[in-house]
């Protein structure tokens, strides 16, 4: 067989691992998991976009699954030691170890996310990123708690830089009109199954 064969047949396999991995977390952990399917490459590059690599920030991620997400991140040009993935599973937690080593993945609860980095990182937590790309199910739990997770986000990040957030509904998952936030949409990605709506929060200037 041919490299190119090769090559096709490996990646076919690497996606049906991905997917038969991403299955089993929904199963064990429904509420946690957002899709039976994980997020498909074009999302993920859309999420990672709006990202500024000249910022000198670090990157926040929040809720990176298998780490599709986490994978154009660093493709769009953040180094690995500059992203900050937080996840709530422990079976995506120990993969994405394997897979992005020199990330600093971190198993934890997002929506207590100041709690989350210094549990982990102590003083040497970073105070500010330049964004922040969440996955993050929020479908899965009452608006005020999506509100006090929006919040929480735009605390770390400056006034006017985005909070990407993917979801399979029709609306933003985080209603206009509940706090110091704009909502913005961003894109309707139709190449992922489920179809996605990506939506974008700032506080301040833009």
């Amino acid at each position: 067989m041919s490299n190119k064969g090769l090559d096709v047949r490996k990646a076919l396999a690497d996606r049906f691992g991905e997917e038969l991995r991403f299955f089993r977390g929904w199963i064990e952990q429904p509420k946690a998991v957002g899709a039976i399917i994980p997020t498909s490459s074009v999302t993920a590059r859309r999420m990672a976009s709006v990202i500024d690599t000249s910022s000198g920030l670090p990157v926040l991620e929040a809720g990176p699954g298998t780490g599709v997400i986490t994978k154009a991140i660093l493709a769009h040009g953040v180094a690995p030691e500059n992203l900050y993935a937080v996840e709530y599973s422990p079976d995506f937690v120990k993969h994405l170890r394997a897979c992005y080593p020199g990330v600093n993945v971190v198993e934890g609860n997002a929506f207590d996310i100041r709690k989350t980095l210094a549990d982990a990182f102590g003083d040497a937590a970073p105070a500010q990123f330049d964004s922040v790309v969440s996955g993050v199910p929020l479908l899965n739990f009452p608006v005020e708690d999506r509100v006090a997770y929006l919040d929480s986000l735009l605390d770390l990040i400056p006034d006017g830089r985005p909070v990407v957030q993917l979801t399979y509904g029709p609306k933003s998952p985080i209603p206009a009109g509940h706090g110091n936030y704009t909502v913005e949409h961003f894109d309707f990605v139709l190449r992922n199954i489920p179809p996605t709506q990506l939506w974008v929060y700032r506080r301040g200037k833009h």
